[in-house]
């Protein structure tokens, strides 16, 4: 019996020599405090694939108008609506497999795939010559940038599980941070010969590639990030084949142990069994995860439609906008609500539920979007400061809580929906402003009516029966 002791703690030293898994457990171990060398890290590669998802919202009207693919500028949103969705359409059909591959293989290995195809793809996207070379680099830019599941699962696992939430807490304020960069990126670096004619010449590659710069300065970014993983130590345990063996050795090594912790080790163990096998059944998560994609869907939509509402002409009701100003509203709003995420949103969720938050929000911001078709008749700096105060409102109504997507069902299903959003709105902008005379919403009241009936939606599925109460483990 002591020799097979002896053996199996052999064999266990060699795997936790070996295993990268057990080096960052004994890390965590020896290392009490919070691990803010690997959390920077975590929240510089997190903001990087952040930055390229909204970047291009600013000036998307104008580079399908500059690709000529439009007979009509009544056109020009129905094929933005589709550039705009290719990113999610790439990260829908390729969430779970990343998934796998960073359960298999490694979560490093997944981060670094992901951040450089922003260096490769963002890169490419910004020396785009038409409207299908655009498409297809944004759409390859989703399918190996999908790393929301799995930088999370990453964050969690570098640190102690009293450090857990602030981990999460990270990686969720990097990309709110990344939705206020990269529009502004957009809005201010995009056709720069146009905007700074002192500082970029006509003759020079921003002159060709108007839309070049701000994706360059976003895959300069992600070189940095690459650099930044070199420090990222891998989480993944390498020998789960072992399993058996370490369990033997877990059940001699523990065995002075009280039968009361080895009998919740069981029961989690069976929990989580459980937990794999019925996760489709689990009606209660299922229908949390439908309520949650409704809402994406809306926010995607609405996200595609202020963009390029803001850039139309007048004639067809929008605001006329350049690419500037309206990278300047969206980084106004997203300023606004990182704020009331960090300041206003935790008080208020303590006091009335996220749940009753979310009603209440949907509430509010069915009479809102419906305002919007009449800040088009403001000018000057009246529109300028409606459009700004409605927008950071707009913002913090929409749903805060990002625990929905911490799986990877949740993840393909929020992509999905979330793919439709741009291109559903893009269409629909197009065919509101061919109708701006019709007797019935005219224009784009249509399209703000279309965003509200969704948020109706997801309203009424934030109540009984659809929603179920989770499961209370006795």
């Amino acid at each position: 019996m002591e020799e097979n002791r002896t053996s199996l703690l052999e064999r266990e030293a060699e795997y936790r020599e070996k295993c990268p898994g057990c080096k960052m457990d004994r890390l965590k171990q020896e290392q009490a405090g919070v691990p803010y060398k690997l959390l920077s890290f975590i929240w510089i590669v997190s903001l990087c694939t952040a930055l390229q998802i909204s970047s291009l919202f600013p000036f998307v009207y104008f580079m399908i108008r500059d690709f000529h693919i439009a007979k009509r500028e009544e056109d020009i949103g129905f094929y933005a609506g589709f550039v705009g969705s290719s990113f999610m359409v790439g990260r829908a059909l390729t969430s779970l497999f990343w998934g796998v591959v960073a359960d298999r293989y490694g979560r490093k290995p997944v981060i670094l795939i992901g951040t450089f195809s922003v260096v490769v793809f963002n890169t490419l996207f910004g020396l785009s010559t038409n409207f299908w070379m655009a498409l297809s680099m944004r759409f390859f830019l989703g399918c190996f940038n999908s790393l929301l599941g799995t930088i999370r699962a990453y964050a969690s696992e570098v640190c102690r599980e009293e450090y857990r939430a602030l981990a999460l807490s990270v990686v969720s304020t990097s990309r709110g941070i990344g939705l206020i960069i990269g529009p502004a990126i957009g809005g201010f670096f995009a056709q720069p010969v146009e905007k700074y004619p002192n500082l970029f010449a006509e003759s020079s590659i921003f002159g060709r590639f108007p839309y070049f710069l701000p994706c360059l300065i976003i895959s300069v970014y992600a070189v940095g990030s690459l650099v930044a993983c070199k420090w990222l130590p891998e989480t993944l345990h390498k020998h789960a084949e072992k399993a058996h063996e370490r369990a033997d050795l877990h059940d001699i090594s523990e065995h002075s142990s009280n039968d009361s912790g080895q009998k919740d080790n069981i029961v989690e163990l069976e929990d989580k069994q459980i937990h794999k096998s019925n996760l489709l059944k689990n009606w209660p998560l299922m229908s949390t995860i439908i309520v949650y994609c409704v809402f994406s869907l809306q926010e995607m939509g609405y996200s595609e439609i202020f963009s390029l509402w803001a850039v139309s002409d007048k004639k067809y009701g929008g605001l006329s906008f350049s690419s500037q100003d309206v990278g300047e509203v969206l980084v106004i709003s997203g300023f606004g609500l990182l704020l009331f995420q960090l300041l206003l949103y935790p008080p208020v969720e303590r006091r009335l539920g996220p749940l009753m938050v979310t009603r209440l929000s949907a509430v509010i911001s069915i009479p809102l979007l419906s305002c919007f078709p009449y800040i088009a008749m403001l000018s000057g700096v009246v529109l300028h400061l409606v459009i700004n105060c409605a927008a950071i409102l707009r913002n913090t109504l929409s749903p805060q809580s990002q625990r929905g997507a911490a799986n990877a069902i949740s993840i393909t299903a929020m992509s999905v929906f979330k793919a439709f959003g741009p291109a559903g709105g893009g269409a629909l902008f197009s065919w509101a402003q061919e109708r701006q005379v019709a007797s019935f919403l005219p224009g784009d009241q249509m399209v703000f009516f279309a965003l509200n009936v969704v948020q109706f939606i997801g309203l009424l599925l934030t109540f009984k029966p659809f929603l179920a109460e989770p499961y209370q483990r006795e």
